[in-house]
């Protein structure tokens, strides 16, 4: 897992309208990434609005969203949910392995690869100065708004 000090790894994936987003882009200001399982599930659903819903108070801080899911996916949901932010496609799963997100889960004794719930705060120049494991949707746009403005 990604630990604050670390520099964020190098990527290229593409948003919900296949434009291409790269950690180089990113650079210039904060950027809350926020890794999550799948479009349009409950939890997922409650921390995507409540990113959307905080977003004006994240002044210049950008937030992205990525999850495993393809572009279309991501697009449908910004579309159902009025989300106002990138999410990002990484259906090969190289940034989701390279943060340490992309792990074993256990549900109902079945083992599976799966995305754990993560939010990493990049500083201007992409180096973590903070990450939340194992997230709670319920509450966390908040959390993650007070450490940005902290």
């Amino acid at each position: 897992m990604i630990q604050p000090g670390q520099a964020f790894p190098e990527f290229t994936l593409p948003d919900q309208d296949g434009q291409t987003v790269t950690l180089a882009g990113l650079k210039g200001s904060p950027t809350v990434v926020f890794f999550y399982p799948k479009d349009d599930t409950s939890g997922c659903t409650v921390e995507a609005c409540e990113f959307r819903d905080a977003l004006p108070d994240f002044g210049d801080a950008k937030v992205i969203g990525v999850s495993p899911d393809p572009a279309q996916s991501h697009r449908k949901f910004i579309d159902k949910h009025g989300l106002t932010y990138r999410l990002l496609a990484d259906e090969e799963k190289s940034l989701l392995e390279a943060v340490g997100v992309w792990v074993e889960k256990s549900m109902y004794g079945r083992k599976y690869m799966g995305v754990e719930r993560t939010t990493v705060l990049l500083d201007a120049d992409g180096t973590v100065s903070r990450v939340w494991t194992k997230v709670k949707p319920k509450g966390h746009a908040a959390e993650v708004l007070a450490a940005v403005r902290a």
